[in-house]
């Protein structure tokens, strides 16, 4: 190798060591937006957490149920009948200087066949005692089996109410669109509804007490439900009385109730049950007759059992027996299986 050579070799050697080394430009991962995971909201009871980025707290509840009915004319003039509920419940809840402002929306769809049918079951406001919307009313309540008549026609009304509570005791006041209740002949459905209740518990004893007065009808009714602790179950009483036909009960002119539900185990519950109505109206679907006069009475007895399978799922049997002055007797009843989460 010449001179020449070795030089330009060197010249090309020193170049690079002192040429700087450019490498790719590195991968850099850009920064994790931070992520707002779901918190417990223990503050009004368990199931609620906090809707991500506000201080709502939301619980969703509800029940899938299927149930198979027997008797007279259940679908058409088959003499049973099958059908699947599905229900959602959802409860939003939220801290004000009024107290807890609280939003409920219950779903509903009853499936009979292939083709169902989606309700808005309940939609209401509550705040403060007060509650507005789409509701139950207190008629809804009665006693634990399934062998009672204690309310007629619908107890769900768009009304608006106050009800005051401390501990066990309640009391409130409430006006209640009637559009699915009894009316006269010639008239229209669309009455108002002004109802009072109160109740409450005091050691073994629970109790409710309702009036109600249906001012398109110019009638009214009243009804007592009581509960008593007795050895290994609950005795259950109420009575109801009506001065005429109206939205909130109609079945009879008064009547009477009662029952047992014995806690067999753990999981077991069967209640005996009987009711004798006075003054019987076999078909509240119809607007005859106007009054109670001139009618026969009626009796009931029946029995309902109700097992828990499980945690959250739970079935359901009730046979019952009815036998009014007016009318031919009926066997009626039904078996349910209803998983709840």
């Amino acid at each position: 190798m010449n001179i020449r050579m070795v030089m330009l070799t060197s010249a090309a050697a020193l170049a690079a060591l002192s040429s700087p080394v450019f490498a790719a430009d590195a991968i850099v991962a850009a920064e994790p937006e931070p992520v707002e995971y779901v918190r417990v909201c223990d503050a009004y009871g368990t199931g609620y957490f906090y809707i991500p980025g506000t201080e709502t707290c939301l619980k969703i509840g509800g029940y899938l149920r299927f149930e198979v009915y027997g008797g007279p004319d259940q679908k058409g003039t088959s003499d049973w009948n099958a059908r699947t509920r599905a229900q959602v419940q959802f409860t939003a809840k939220s801290d004000t200087e009024y107290g807890p402002l609280t939003g409920v929306i219950v779903l509903r769809n009853n499936g009979d066949n292939t083709s169902t049918e989606t309700t808005l079951d309940s939609a209401y406001i509550d705040v403060a005692g007060i509650r507005a919307g789409l509701f139950y009313s207190w008629w809804d309540d009665d006693l634990s089996g399934e062998t009672d008549v204690l309310s007629s026609h619908q107890t769900l009304h768009n009304s608006i109410r106050y009800q005051y509570e401390s501990g066990d005791f309640y009391a409130g006041v409430s006006v209640d669109e009637l559009e699915d209740g009894y009316y006269k002949p010639g008239e229209n459905a669309n009455n108002v509804g002004v109802a009072v209740g109160l109740g409450g518990k005091a050691g073994i004893f629970s109790y409710q007490l309702i009036g109600s007065y249906d001012t398109d009808n110019e009638e009214g009714a009243v009804r007592g439900i009581g509960y008593v602790e007795v050895g290994p179950g609950t005795i259950g009483l109420a009575a109801a009385w009506a001065s005429g036909r109206n939205s909130y009960y109609d079945q009879s002119e008064w009547t009477v109730a009662a029952e047992y539900a014995l806690k067999a185990t753990d999981k077991v519950t069967i209640t005996p049950a009987a009711q004798y109505f006075g003054n019987y109206v076999t078909d509240t679907d119809s607007a005859t007759p106007t009054s109670f006069k001139g009618l026969g009475d009626a009796w009931a007895v029946g029995v309902t059992v109700d097992y828990q399978i499980v945690d959250n799922l739970y079935a359901k049997a009730t046979v019952n027996y009815t036998d009014p002055d007016d009318a031919n007797e009926v066997t009626s009843g039904f078996f349910r299986l209803q998983r709840a989460f």
